[in-house]
């Protein structure tokens, strides 16, 4: 407490009101968790079935207003000085993105999602785990790791990087808001608080799934039990490694364990690739690619108000709604990386390469599941049914070096979980000291410490699916301060000075030549006459 900057914090209402809530909602899900789970469940209806098309109208809206901002010359605009080149190397830059985006999700879905999609057709009166179910599966598992969810993505961060380093503003999300809703201190207070408690929420999700599929992983490797308990040391053991890492910081421990994560992600995709049916998986990947651009309207503007159903609400609102709450997070993550590149290179780096690896993900690991069930037999989407968290490593069971694709697997798992950690209390700790890039250590510790109680209350309330009420609940108000993050950099564009083009340079040079000729050939016919 005699830590001033510590005294500064306590002061700052965005912290002491989000970090409050936080913690009373934590503590009432680890003292009374069945209530709190009923309310959850509650929530978790009312919100798929009020809002499930605000979701979906402002996604591919977003997909729309980034594919043509790229197009425009607006794209030439740099994320910083005009002088100014990336601070971090493509790969570099490509392996923070993939470890903070897609986190524990690409992991835990990889194998989960097709095989469940496999074994329940996403649509009434299909016929499940036959040829066409599995080309349905992987379609759709495409279409949900694909270019929407990362469109969520690009519109938090590239507004978050214009302002912070264009126009040399903090990073908060209420300083982009503050073109559209002006700069009152109240106002300005409620909406980074809303992102707060958004992120914290979204992250806890990702950590609660990553900490069930790793103690489905100790189950099925080691036989440990997978009870509530061993969940909860998981999380301590998580904490304790993410404490080592933050106290290195941005430069040293999350760029390092990010390059480690896409090392990995790389060496056991390559393994798998070429264990696995590998004339299947290209197929697949391409007839995949293919099914996704084809249905991508279709896919993104979903819903059954005719027949019915939980499906869409199950998988694609609540991929949606989850994305959403993580956004803040990861959307201010990737500001922070991705600073002196344009924003043409931003947005197509952002929206092409990860949901490419994505896809490529699915085809390897879904599509050598999907091929086991179909032709030699196996019952995976069966053992995915009875427990998603298994899926990946029912998998490697049918694999050969079963046990070291397992452990690799585990060491991913913790890799990831450690940077959503890590970045994810960094994040938190410059939303909540003003938008400092560099938040002190025991702000970054204390968010560690909520973010891993309210995810271990959420297990233990209602495991799955308290995770993604949580996730549903806190993205509604921030899906609408994302359409207001839109409107606000549009409005800021329209006055920016524009930088010349390499082609618009290239004709004044040539326009320039041309009357420096004339202007020769002038003085001389002046001299001659």
């Amino acid at each position: 407490m005699e830590n001033p900057r510590f005294l500064d914090l306590l002061k700052n209402p965005v912290f002491t009101l989000s970090a409050t809530l936080i913690a009373i909602l934590a503590l009432t899900g680890a003292l009374i968790p069945e209530r709190f789970g009923r309310v959850a469940g509650r929530l978790y209806i009312f919100t798929t079935e009020h809002f499930g098309w605000l979701y979906l109208i402002s996604v591919f809206c977003f997909v729309i207003f980034l594919v043509g901002l790229a197009l425009s010359r607006y794209g030439n605009i740099r994320l910083g000085r005009e002088d100014e080149r990336p601070e971090f190397r493509f790969y570099t830059w490509v392996g923070m993105l993939f470890s903070a985006g897609f986190g524990i999700g690409l992991v835990f879905w990889g194998v989960a999602e097709p095989m469940s999609h496999f074994y329940t057709s996403p649509f009434s009166g299909n016929e499940a785990q036959i040829t066409e179910a599995a080309r349905i599966a992987m379609g759709y598992s495409f279409f949900h790791w694909g270019v929407n969810q990362w469109a969520i993505f690009g519109i938090v961060g590239l507004v978050i990087a214009y302002f912070q380093f264009r126009r040399k503003q903090n990073g908060l999300v209420s300083t982009a808001l503050e073109p559209v809703l002006g700069k009152q201190p109240w106002v300005k207070d409620g909406v980074d608080s809303l992102a707060v408690i958004a992120t914290v929420m979204g992250v806890a999700t990702s950590l609660g799934l990553g900490v069930l599929q790793m103690n489905g992983g100790l189950s099925a490797v080691f036989g440990i039990p997978n009870t509530g308990w061993v969940q909860v040391l998981i999380i301590v053991g998580i904490f304790s490694a993410y404490i080592l890492s933050t106290i290195t910081g941005l430069g040293k421990g999350i760029k390092y364990l990010s390059i480690v994560n896409m090392t990995l992600v790389l060496f056991m995709l390559l393994v798998v690739f070429i264990a696995g049916p590998t004339v299947f998986i290209l197929e697949t990947f391409t007839l995949g690619m293919g099914d996704y651009l084809t249905h991508f309207v279709n896919y993104s503007l979903r819903l059954t108000p005719y027949e019915g159903g939980v499906w869409v609400r199950d998988w694609t609102l609540f991929y949606w709604a989850w994305v959403i709450a993580w956004s803040p997070f990861v959307g201010a993550f990737v500001a922070r990386v991705s600073r002196g590149r344009t924003i043409r290179e931003f947005i197509f780096g952002v929206m092409i390469v990860p949901p490419l690896i994505a896809c490529f993900w699915f085809a390897v690991f879904g599509g050598t599941a999907l091929y086991s069930d179909l032709n030699a037999g196996t019952q995976i989407a069966e053992a995915v049914n009875r427990d998603v968290t298994v899926a990946l490593f029912e998998l490697f069971n049918i694999l050969p070096f079963s046990i070291l694709l397992s452990l690799m697997a585990l060491l991913l798992i913790t890799t990831f979980l450690i940077t959503s950690a890590d970045s994810a209390s960094y994040i938190l700790g410059s939303m909540t000291t003003r938008g400092s890039l560099t938040p002190p250590l025991v702000v970054k510790i204390i968010w560690g410490v909520l973010i891993s109680a309210i995810a271990g209350a959420l297990l233990f309330a209602g495991g799955l699916e308290a995770l993604q009420t949580a996730s549903l609940v806190a993205a509604v108000p921030f899906c609408i301060i994302m359409i207001l993050m839109v409107a606000a950099l549009v409005r800021l564009l329209r006055r920016d000075v524009l930088p010349i083009s390499k082609t618009d340079m290239r004709r004044f040079l040539k326009v320039r030549a041309r009357l420096d000729e004339l202007e020769g050939k002038s003085r001389d016919e002046d001299k001659t006459s």
